[in-house]
């Protein structure tokens, strides 16, 4: 039961929200896959409320849309009423479908961290219960490993004193909730709002957030560093012939004759040309093309794709963002998660090895590499 008030009856709370049994939202249980979209992948969260939770993912950029509904229990197919008893062991949760060529995991671990409590095992702000409490379900190794460290980050950063008690855990179904549940912030603005500015959620956060640790930010948002293009004379003099020619000349190196194309040592790669973090060992796997070749950026912002239609056919070439350097090709023909295969020449990067992230000033990535 959400309160307005912790002192407001339940026949008062039905009446002001109008909440009745209604239709449930069409299709439940969506895996780590969006079922039917290409290219889209999904995350699942609990935290508390999920009109809040919903609505803090959905102004995400890069989300495509969130569900809301239950997960965590062994009941199939739960209502409201049957959650909101606290005796099925569902968690009020939300299904974020998003798009990893614009947002990473990581980023929505960030989101999710900086709206809730993470300390509370009993519930959510004015929410109590165990239906309320906070999780991660993660849909696959990836996203363990990820939310592993994000969690490790955070408990180790001071933010909170108390300790981070929200569980990492498998997911395995879920049940979008009723239709009148699903974007209430929408469609009832004002009632809303109410719950919200009431339940102390909102207060907490800017409590707790005012003053961000840099110790607490993410692998996306790093340190704020700004990463440029030097002059071409200097470059000239800096790279080596094949660095220039791919990076500033769009050249291609040649397969299984290049640095990185066996690289199985944990770290990242940056552009050679301005430092920029592009991609991580985490997410590369052997493609058999003899570049190196991942499943998905690790910044998705400092990676762009537009459309190259030499060699009499159009194929989609990635570019670092700041420097323009010619990074490779993306095709759809990767692995799970993602399906998509960055290929990528060896010329375009440089690798920096998981123990000299901090003396290379990339100390904010070391959290991905602590739990393998």
């Amino acid at each position: 039961m959400k309160f307005w008030f912790p002192i407001i009856g339940m026949a008062v709370m039905a009446m002001v929200l109008g909440h009745v049994p209604g239709a449930r939202k069409s299709g439940a249980a969506e895996g780590g896959k969006s079922p039917g979209e290409e290219g889209l992948e999904v995350a699942t969260f609990a935290g508390g409320c999920f009109w809040c939770t919903e609505s803090d993912f959905e102004k995400v950029a890069g989300v495509v849309r969130v569900v809301s509904g239950y997960t965590g229990g062994p009941e199939k197919d739960p209502t409201y009423q049957q959650v909101s008893s606290g005796r099925t062991g569902h968690y009020e949760a939300v299904q974020v479908i998003f798009d990893p060529r614009e947002v990473s995991y990581r980023r929505l671990l960030e989101v999710f961290w900086r709206h809730v409590n993470p300390t509370d095992g009993g519930g959510q702000f004015v929410d109590r219960g165990p239906q309320y409490r906070t999780a991660i379900f993660y849909h696959d190794d990836a996203q363990r490993r990820e939310a592993e460290a994000s969690k490790t980050a955070l408990a180790g950063s001071g933010v909170f004193p108390d300790p981070v008690v929200t569980p990492i855990l498998p997911f395995n179904a879920f049940f979008a909730a009723e239709d009148y549940h699903q974007d209430f912030y929408k469609k009832s603005p004002d009632r809303y709002q109410s719950y919200r500015r009431y339940s102390g959620r909102d207060q907490f956060i800017q409590r707790v957030w005012a003053d961000t640790p840099a110790a607490v930010k993410t692998p996306d948002e790093g340190e704020k560093r700004i990463y440029t293009r030097p002059g071409d004379d200097e470059l000239r003099n800096r790279l080596t012939p094949l660095q220039y020619q791919v990076t500033r000349q769009d050249g291609t190196e040649p397969p299984f004759r290049n640095e990185y194309w066996d690289n199985k040592q944990a770290g990242i790669y940056v552009d050679v040309v301005s430092g920029e973090p592009l991609f991580s060992s985490t997410d590369k796997f052997d493609s058999g093309t003899g570049w190196p070749s991942f499943t998905r950026p690790l910044v998705p912002e400092n990676v762009v794709a537009r459309a190259d239609r030499s060699l009499f056919m159009v194929r989609t070439e990635v570019r670092s963002r700041q420097a323009d350097s010619h990074l490779g090709h993306l095709f759809e023909d990767g692995p799970p998660p993602t399906g998509l295969r960055y290929c990528i020449n060896s010329a375009a990067l440089r690798f920096i090895e998981s123990s000299e992230l901090e003396k290379e000033g990339y100390g904010q990535y070391r959290s991905l590499f602590e739990s393998q």
